[in-house]
């Protein structure tokens, strides 16, 4: 029979290790949760519709400090690689967990956003939020034209790097 010291130890690991909760949803080599919220215009839009595409979810807020210095250079990421890869196959998915509109549509305009934004405007208690484990800002998933998550949480030159590498550009 185990004693007590014993079976709380066992318990203590069992929960800490997170086996007992957790599933760990969002794991390079998983298919992501589908996404379907509406665009700044308010016409809905699904991620699903990028199908075939390599896309880079990006989390971000416009009350985010990191997210918004961030935006600049995601721009020019995404100028320089969908215009320059093949069959336009490099897409950017900005997922805001913003929960005003007009704060949100003044931060796209700011910066020339030009690549799809979409948001459910419920801040953390986003049920995107909560099925993409979001739980720091800005955050981003990459996925591939299958919807496998092949890298997440990667920004700056490691993102260039693997957007490089994987859109086959010199």
């Amino acid at each position: 029979m185990i004693n007590m010291k014993t079976y709380f130890t066992l318990l203590l690991i069992f929960v800490f290790s997170g086996s007992a909760f957790s599933q760990n949803k969002i794991e390079i080599g998983k298919k992501v949760p589908e996404i379907t919220m509406s665009q700044a215009d308010g016409s809905p839009f699904s991620l699903s519709s990028l199908k075939g595409k390599l896309v880079l979810i990006d989390f971000w807020a416009t009350w985010c400090a990191p997210c918004v210095e961030e935006q600049p250079e995601l721009k020019t990421l995404y100028e320089t690689y969908s215009a320059q890869v093949k069959n336009n196959t490099f897409e950017i998915l900005g997922v805001s967990l913003d929960k005003n509109k007009e704060s949100w549509q003044k931060t796209i305009d700011r910066f020339g956003i030009n690549w799809i934004q979409i948001s459910d405007l419920k801040f953390w208690k986003s049920p995107i939020a909560k099925a993409y484990e979001v739980d720091e800002l800005p955050f981003n998933v990459i996925i591939d034209g299958q919807g496998t998550i092949i890298a997440k949480n990667i920004h700056g030159k490691d993102l260039e790097d693997f957007l490089k590498k994987n859109l086959n550009q010199n």
